[in-house]
């Protein structure tokens, strides 16, 4: 009978692509471990194959040997795999189902972990890594996690630091710390799904980001229509305006369990762009803490991997609550750095408000957006027309006269073009084309003038 561990590795390739090595490894003996069996693969599936005939690195731990326990072998298999996927530029998919550490193999068995997160670190921007958690994926091991580029996870499998019942005032049955909708509401996994989804979502994933940091981020040839209408159903929903202008309409959304925020990654004329959206809930259109630290992480993996950058702006400012406090200015300063030191194409397009000091941090002119684009009933201002006035009044009246001519003279989105601050201002139907058009002259971007010797002249 196939394992789980195989299956998942099959479903997932392309019919007969799958290429195994390792399978006659077996654990080493150790003076507490003589009597234990030795089991080929030593609880670990590792090999290659293809994904639309584009070649990638898989390993999947099986459960049913050894429990899926990781030890020296064990991860000595992984780290091959590693050096080989760095070595050629492909991808490497991992799926995760262990009982944790092998515990006869004591500290060899830890530094078999450490191991495996230093390959994991060491290829961090320079190939893609894509995790899925299959079954339970505990302590250090969950940090992969977080190295990883993409990660799912299915809808009845765990993933903890510390065990829920092992919290101090915790217990499972009050809150799961371990189970995939917290972890996807925390932003430690992108997308929560079944046996049946999970191929798809990591196939889709493949099929758009790059393999590694020197591609140039182009696929096959785009046959969708490059000037197809778009459709702006409002600035509430936001991920159907995605949706309308990428390629085929596909659009692989990351952490989205942060709804504060939308980011992933969609295809433009063939080209594979990350968008960074601010969502609009009830009405607020306000960045919180958590918000800003997932922008700053996407800004950074695109920058890893040359991918341009696309920012859809609708924002009143920032939360206001003790929390925000406490913490916004380090998210804010994260993402300030992630946007400027982002030397790839970056357009910003606002759909709706552009207000305030929260404008600034949605990769405005002044943090290094090489164009940027609005609707014809998107708003730029520093405030309110009406609390700008009240606040120059020197009496108190006249409020209403100040607040007209403070916003015929500082308002709006026309205003902001006249200062050069807007590019072009674009009708939605058009977005399509004019995104496709801006990263098209972007595609050479590059800073010249750093690297000259001198005039030429």
């Amino acid at each position: 009978m196939e394992s789980k561990a195989r299956k998942v590795i099959i479903d997932l390739l392309d019919d007969n692509s799958f290429v195994e090595f390792g399978e006659a490894v077996t654990a080493r003996n150790t003076d507490f471990n003589e009597k234990e069996p030795k089991i080929k693969s030593d609880g670990v599936i590792t090999g290659h194959g293809t994904i639309n005939d584009s070649l990638v690195f898989v390993y999947s731990q099986d459960v049913s040997v050894l429990g899926g326990t990781i030890g020296e072998m064990h991860a000595k298999k992984i780290v091959d795999l590693y050096k080989m996927a760095t070595k050629v530029g492909a991808p490497i998919i991992g799926f995760i189902d262990s009982n944790g550490v092998r515990l006869y193999e004591s500290m060899d068995a830890i530094e078999a972990i450490g191991s495996i997160i230093k390959c994991a670190a060491d290829a961090s921007g320079a190939i893609s890594q894509i995790l899925a958690i299959t079954g339970n994926c505990g302590g250090g091991l969950s940090a992969l996690a977080s190295i990883n580029d993409y990660v799912v996870m299915l809808d009845d499998a765990h993933m903890f630091i510390n065990s829920p019942d092992t919290i101090e005032g915790n217990y499972t049955d009050k809150v799961d710390s371990s189970d995939a909708e917290f972890s996807l509401n925390s932003g430690n996994v992108d997308a929560v799904c079944n046996i049946d989804e999970m191929p798809i979502l990591i196939r889709n994933y493949i099929d758009i980001a790059p393999a590694n940091n020197m591609e140039s981020g182009y696929g096959e040839l785009c046959e969708d229509d490059l000037n197809r209408g778009v459709e702006f159903a409002g600035t509430d929903d936001v991920v159907s305006l995605i949706k309308e202008m990428a390629d085929y309409k596909i659009f692989v959304e990351m952490k989205s369990g942060i709804k504060n925020v939308t980011t992933g990654l969609i295809r433009l004329a063939g080209q594979s762009v990350g968008v960074v959206a601010n969502c609009e809930q009830d009405g607020n259109a306000r960045l919180n803490t958590l918000g800003a630290y997932k922008m700053a992480d996407f800004v950074n993996y695109c920058d890893a991997f040359g991918i341009p950058i696309l920012t859809i702006t609708n924002i009143d400012g920032f939360e206001c609550d003790f929390a925000t406090e406490k913490s916004m200015g380090n998210a804010l300063s994260k993402l300030a750095i992630a946007f400027s030191n982002a030397d790839v194409p970056k357009i910003n397009l606002i759909i709706g408000n552009a207000l305030g000091s929260g404008y600034i941090f949605m990769n405005s002119k002044s943090l290094g957006a090489d164009m940027v684009y609005a609707y014809p009933d998107s708003n730029m201002s520093l405030m309110d027309e009406k609390k700008a006035a009240e606040i120059l009044s020197d009496d108190g009246t006249n409020v209403n006269e100040l607040a007209d001519s403070y916003a015929k003279t500082h308002c709006g989105i026309d205003n902001a073009a006249r200062r050069g601050i807007v590019d072009r201002i674009i009708n939605p139907a058009d977005t399509r084309k004019y995104l496709i058009d801006g990263f098209e002259m972007l595609y050479s971007k590059n800073r010249y003038t750093d690297i000259k010797k001198h005039g030429a002249k």
